[in-house]
């Protein structure tokens, strides 16, 4: 929990700094707090740059080299939830000054490279400039909606709208931006959740915006807007198909940004990169053939090669696509997963955050000119000590599928002392473990004695579309025989304990983890997080239109919702169960849990119900971390280990 956590990096435009947004404990170890530190690419000690009670973070620099950054401090710095404003720290050095502050916040920045313009998104009320203070001085919380979504995640959407303005950079050393400029006046939901970018002139913002594709569903299309008018044209849509997260080449003449098929009845999801002409013009597929999703793509400075990250058969490699060829080269060899951050002003070095199973987020810098790039770990902060070791482990299915997985070993798990075995099920289900995790961290597991098993089953990015396509429409029996197959590859091996094992699954892991719960005794325990039970409660979720796509509508088309719903398969039940949930979990609304909760206390189940009602999809304050951690040995330590029930002490 204490351990310092580097969320991001961003590169200045000269190349020469490094400013990481970096997460710590606060003293009174309740909470988490954000703060930026500079990270030298030439092998000094990072150095701080900011200290408040509130955090800072979403740092951007300008062309003059001084730092931007929002924050919700404010100049008493009282320990009190405020808006995050705008705040610029001098190149130089010196005391940060707020150059903006809107009412609602800000919520994302850009910066033009080159002319300093910055725009911002923030949050603005309907009707005139009072309505947020009338709102609350009535004591009025209640939002009118006229279309889905009406939340994300764990925040309520609406009443305001997000709007996209733009602003001149501060003219002076002590003055703030210019004037803002409204972009997007009532643009309704359709900037929610979109990032943009901004030409290096500064003259056109380029940002995903939301379509009603209907039956509740949305589709992003591309759009330009000119920052001085406000005239907004489209680049890229067609049906079915999103076009999001833009990158601008540094000509500021083309557009990279995702390509995102959106699932069928009959076809899984894609993603790829597509490159828009920012004059107009048709679109292209920059990775034609790329059996691979796409993730932090950025440019070289001559624009000829765009860089980017993608799942890989358990890593996440960094790869180099010829812009002209669409040739694409892998650049990273080794087990880590990267999300770049930039590339230097000479086109040397991508910079980027690397991890992997057995290590946490640090600086990198990769040389480029090399065939495979050399990498050079920045110097940062220590990585934790391991209790255990990392192993790779293969399975056959039936049907011919080579599934894999990572393997945690404790220390001293051998033929005379096997460990006994975690089985963990990623969420998504479209992902892969392949990077550190802060939450679910296997290495927490392995300190108290357990091996744990982190499959790919179908459904799993990194291993090509027909893997995906396996499992389409078929959530459950195809990744459960996948899972089953590896773990019995896994348990006989001599250090590892056949009679001792678990399950544990969220979100999406949390529905297999439920689903293998009504198909097999063979577990001693089964730990199920933010689980979707029956299936058809999902509808009800901020995201539902995603799987209504895959799975049709349950009122017209209820097959695959009753083929792959858990729920039915309850009278089957026989290993005991801890159920978690978060009430504020909008992606599986808190009513599955209680639902799985109500059906395995009617049938007298042996389980338990861990509930969290100030929580989200993931359990995050530091306390009640914690507090699920050492619920979950005690539940293990009892089914798994045969100890008694412990129960926690702030329980």
């Amino acid at each position: 929990m204490a351990l310092p956590r580097v969320l991001s990096l961003r590169l200045s435009p000269d190349g020469r700094r490094l400013v990481a947004v970096v997460r710590e404990l606060t003293p009174d170890r309740k909470r988490y707090r954000t703060a930026l530190w500079q990270v030298d690419p030439g092998g000094a000690e990072p150095r701080r740059l900011t200290r408040s009670v509130a955090g800072e973070g979403q740092p951007e620099f300008l062309p003059d080299g001084s730092l931007l950054f929002t924050s919700g401090r404010t100049d008493e710095d009282k320990d009190e939830e405020k808006v995050q404003r705008l705040w610029l720290l001098p190149a130089d050095g010196g005391e940060p000054r707020v150059v903006a502050d809107p009412p609602g916040g800000i919520e994302d920045l850009a910066v033009a490279r080159d002319a300093g313009t910055v725009v911002y998104a923030a949050s603005v009320l309907p009707g005139d400039a009072g309505h947020r203070e009338r709102r609350r001085s009535a004591g009025v919380t209640a939002t009118l909606h006229e279309s889905l979504p009406v939340r994300d995640w764990d925040h309520q959407l609406g009443p305001g709208d997000r709007r996209l303005f733009a602003a001149s950079p501060p003219e002076t050393a002590g003055s703030g931006l210019g004037t803002p400029r409204d972009l997007t006046p009532e643009p309704g939901q359709a900037l929610n959740g979109q990032s943009f970018a901004i030409t290096p002139d500064g003259t056109t913002v380029v940002t995903g915006w939301w379509l009603p594709e209907g039956r509740g569903g949305l589709r992003s299309e591309l759009v330009a807007i000119d920052t001085t008018t406000g005239e907004r044209r489209v680049l890229a849509t067609a049906d079915g198909v999103d076009f999001h997260s833009p990158v601008v080449a540094p000509d500021g003449r083309t557009v990279l940004c995702k390509r995102e098929l959106h699932a069928t009845y009959e076809e899984p999801p894609h993603e790829t990169l597509w490159l828009v002409p920012l004059g107009g013009g048709e679109g292209r597929d920059l990775i034609p053939g790329a059996d691979r999703w796409p993730y932090y793509p950025a440019w070289s400075p001559d624009g000829r090669t765009v860089y980017f990250a993608a799942d890989q058969r358990g890593r996440f490699p960094v790869f180099r696509a010829d812009v002209a060829t669409g040739e694409v080269t892998r650049m990273t060899g080794d087990d880590a997963a990267y999300e770049i951050a930039g590339v230097s002003p000479d086109g040397r070095y991508v910079y980027a955050l690397r991890s992997g199973i057995d290590a946490p987020e640090a600086p990198v810098r990769l040389d480029v000119t090399e065939p495979v790039g050399a990498l050079e770990p920045l110097r940062t902060w220590d990585a934790p000590v391991l209790p255990g070791s990392l192993t790779e482990v293969t399975a056959a299915t039936a049907d011919g599928a080579a599934i894999r997985g990572w393997l945690v070993l404790p220390s001293g798990a051998s033929a005379s002392s096997p460990a006994p075995l975690l089985l963990w099920v990623h969420g998504g289900p479209y992902a892969s473990w392949s990077a550190w995790t802060w939450r679910w961290n296997p290495w927490l597991m392995a300190a108290r004695g357990y091996a744990v098993l982190l499959p790919d089953p179908a459904l799993s990015l990194g291993y090509g579309q027909d893997f995906i396509r396996r499992a389409h429409g078929n959530w459950g029996p195809v990744p459960y025989d996948d899972l089953m197959t590896i773990t019995d590859a896994t348990v006989a091996r001599d250090d590892v304990d056949l009679n001792r094992t678990a399950v544990m699954g969220g979100s999406y892991g949390g529905f297999m983890a439920n689903w293998i719960a009504g198909h097999t005794g063979r577990f001693k325990a089964i730990v199920s997080h933010a689980s979707a039970w029956p299936l058809d409660t999902f509808v009800t979720s901020d995201e539902a239109h995603y799987l209504i796509r895959e799975f049709g509508d349950p009122a017209d088309r209820p097959e695959r919702w009753v083929a792959n719903d858990p729920a039915r398969h309850v009278k089957e039940i026989r290993t005991p169960i801890l159920v978690i949930h978060g009430d504020r979990d909008y992606r599986v609304p808190i009513a599955n849990g209680l639902r799985l909760w109500s059906d395995l206390v009617r049938r007298d189940a042996e389980a338990k119900f861990l509930y969290f009602p100030d929580e989200n999809h993931w359990i995050l304050t530091p306390g009640n971390a914690t507090v699920w951690y050492e619920t979950v040995f005690a539940f293990l330590a009892q089914h798994v280990l045969g100890e008694k029930w412990k129960r926690p002490d702030l329980l």
